[in-house]
């Protein structure tokens, strides 16, 4: 079992950049891939970013690529999304989440763990 929980969300206006976080409990942190996905007002759950057990492999969205960089310090059990050149329709609740297996997922049903959220609101 690991619970994990997001932090860094909050209001900017279109242009700037955010750092989120989502630290997670206990030892086996590096055993997870890891996943950003967001949901907005009305929209299902979509997926954004993802990274392996490592670290040495990631993934985007095509609506991100570019943008967004996540990356993880299995050290500090915490996996990060930094966002820059926020637009809109980034506007969304942030979600990280765990997976229980050897391979990264782009599939939201394949992850077993999630946090709470964290708001990200980017206004024009």
């Amino acid at each position: 079992q690991v619970q994990l929980l997001e932090s860094g969300g909050g209001l900017v206006q279109a242009g700037g950049s955010l750092s989120l976080s989502c630290a997670a409990s206990g030892r086996t942190f590096s055993s997870y891939p890891m996943g950003w996905f967001r949901q907005a007002p009305g929209k299902e759950r979509a997926f954004v970013a993802a990274v392996s057990r490592s670290g040495g492999s990631t993934y985007y969205a095509d609506s991100v690529k570019g943008r967004f960089t996540i990356s993880r310090d299995n050290d500090k059990n915490t996996v990060y999304l930094q966002m820059n050149s926020l637009k809109p329709e980034d506007t969304a609740a942030y979600f990280c989440a765990a997976r229980v297996g050897w391979v990264v997922s782009l599939n939201q049903y394949e992850y077993n763990y999630w946090g709470q959220g964290t708001q990200v609101t980017v206004s024009s």
